[in-house]
């Protein structure tokens, strides 16, 4: 990502640009931003956009052959092609594509052994966009929230987080309702977190866990209340909090592990900034009791899909259960 910013900041980019990754948010993000640089704020005379897998190549070919109308460049845009996946004639093309011709392309999945992936890469530019791990996330707040003329404290950006989600689209909505509640004020108080940005399910899961951990019923019966008030299905949470459960035991297998938090993060299913979050609430547990946990979870489905139990009485009866 940095010689993507400074590709953006000095106005020099790749013949050859390739975003791929998970985060939707930050592709298409860069992906404008590159779009309308290249295109030095002109209109789309010299642009063309292919999306979607079944693209002809040699269409794209004859496209970008094409010389620019009053420009330096031609600009093409390419989409969830899987060209960086499969095999296909793509690759031999760009070895001659015209000096004139920009290619960006925007995959969520590549293959780095694909004859295109290694073109891009060694002749152009291949930037992975993932999640962002905690500090990184900070800062993008921070930033985002300087661009509107608001700031936050750090322990507020921090509360923020942890109740607006791990998706930047999620987030950047939030923000979004925050910097218009506000209104004229520079200070974004804890206040208006709570009173403008909805507690994801998420947000519940992680004290209501630790409820269960302290032994707390009554406190693990309320937050569950407050996930039926936000309108969220018993078996739809009963469903998260297993996998809540799955990773913690996972989360135990690494305590001592010499990998980092995003290769931790991946084993896991989760953020790399989620990471520290799941290893000090695994550690009040101990193996036993999280798969003595896991599988009531698993005897609580069963009783709910077999109609043994309704749904709200099981997941009471298994709170209850869980932090006796």
């Amino acid at each position: 990502m940095k010689q993507l910013k400074e590709q953006l900041r000095n106005g020099e980019f790749s013949r050859f640009i390739l975003l791929y990754g998970t985060e939707e948010y930050l592709k298409r993000y860069y992906r404008n931003k590159l779009k309308e640089a290249l295109l030095s704020g002109q209109d789309d005379m010299n642009f063309s956009h292919y999306c979607g897998k079944g693209i002809d190549v040699k269409e794209v070919a004859a496209m970008s052959d094409t010389l620019p109308f009053f420009s330096d460049r031609r600009v093409i845009l390419m989409e969830d092609t899987g060209f960086f996946k499969n095999q296909s004639e793509l690759a031999e093309y760009l070895e001659h594509a015209p000096d004139t011709t920009f290619f960006l392309f925007v995959e969520k999945e590549v293959d780095k052994r694909n004859k295109c992936y290694k073109y891009v890469s060694k002749n152009g530019l291949a930037a992975e966009l993932g999640e962002m791990n905690l500090e990184e996330l900070k800062k993008w707040v921070a930033a985002k929230l300087k661009q509107n003329g608001k700031k936050m404290t750090e322990q507020n950006i921090r509360y923020f987080l942890e109740h607006s989600g791990e998706s930047l689209d999620g987030i950047s909505n939030e923000l979004d309702k925050l910097v218009a509640y506000v209104g004229d004020r520079e200070v974004v108080e804890k206040s208006d977190l709570d009173a403008v940005c909805v507690p994801v399910i998420t947000g519940k899961l992680f004290p209501m866990i630790d409820a269960i951990a302290g032994g707390k019923q009554e406190q693990a019966l309320v937050l569950y209340d407050d996930l039926l008030k936000l309108r969220e299905k018993p078996l739809s949470i009963l469903f998260l909090v297993t996998r809540h459960f799955g990773i913690l035991i996972q989360a135990l297998d690494f305590k001592d592990s010499p990998f980092s938090n995003s290769e931790i993060a991946k084993k896991l299913g989760v953020p790399p900034f989620a990471v520290r979050k799941y290893m000090e609430q695994a550690g009040r547990f101990t193996q036993a009791k999280l798969k003595q946990a896991l599988e009531l979870c698993l005897c609580t489905e069963q009783d709910i899909k077999t109609g043994q139990l309704s749904e709200q009485v099981g997941l009471e009866l298994l709170l209850v259960t869980l932090s006796r």
